[in-house]
């Protein structure tokens, strides 16, 4: 849904540059040639024509005084009006919604007051989904922290306690009391996401049990030089574990 939502103001966005460039150069070509009432000489007075023909604002000191001008300034205000507006339209309710996903994922404050002794999985990628299965299973303790609404939605259809937050951010991380977690798993299934994920639990909670998951030789190298000392690489272990039956 996310997603879908940023291309959607994306694509928008697109066109309402697209009106104010084809509407400033139509502008400009008739202004040089006397189609108003004064002579359009630069793009820039020729876009100041367009943001205030679209803007409604009309302060009358350009002006169309030939037809063909006028019936510009017509398609202008039909066409142009509606689909420069549409697009701001979205392209605000774009943010607006995002900004709504996002607080509608945070934790209160009284939920906050109860992390203590828990276990927080910072993604969910294969491992922590499998953790989390587990984890529930025994009635332990735990909340899951992803980064989009998609994936918070399908994790909360589990029955799961998750939350939408930047993981890579401390400002967001911090509101989940790492220092007072029992244990923090890192899998967000992004290598970079991962790693600046370890880096601002470590400097949360330095003192709390991390382990992360990679897939890779210099993501490993990575974590060890910040100090994460359990890191797993699942395909590595299955490697393993496969090689071992071939002996």
């Amino acid at each position: 849904m996310l997603m879908g939502m940023t291309s959607q103001v994306l694509a928008y966005a697109i066109i309402a540059v697209l009106v104010l460039v084809i509407g400033t150069a139509i502008t400009y070509y008739l202004g040089i040639n006397n189609n108003f009432n004064v002579k359009i000489s630069t793009p820039l007075n020729a876009l100041y024509f367009v943001v205030v023909t679209l803007s409604t604002v009309g302060y009358g000191d350009i002006v169309p005084v030939t037809p063909i001008a006028r019936a510009f300034a017509i398609v202008l205000i039909l066409v142009g009006l509606s689909i420069f507006l549409s697009a701001v339209t979205i392209i605000s309710s774009g943010f607006v919604n995002s900004r709504l996903e996002n607080l509608s994922g945070r934790i209160s404050r009284i939920e906050r007051r109860s992390l203590n002794r828990h276990i927080i999985l910072i993604g969910y990628g294969p491992t922590n989904a499998s953790i989390a299965r587990m984890l529930k299973q025994k009635g332990s303790k735990f909340v899951i922290v992803v980064s989009d609404k998609v994936t918070l939605d399908r994790i909360k259809s589990l029955g799961y306690k998750a939350f939408i937050a930047d993981e890579t951010l401390a400002d967001d991380m911090e509101q989940f009391e790492l220092n007072k977690a029992k244990y923090i798993v890192i899998d967000t299934s992004e290598s970079a996401r991962s790693l600046y994920a370890a880096i601002i639990a470590k400097n949360i909670a330095s003192n709390r049990p991390i382990s992360v998951v990679a897939d890779n030789p210099d993501m490993e190298k990575h974590l060890k030089g910040i100090g994460i000392e359990h890191i797993i690489n699942p395909i590595e272990i299955a490697a393993k574990e496969i090689a071992s039956r071939m002996e």
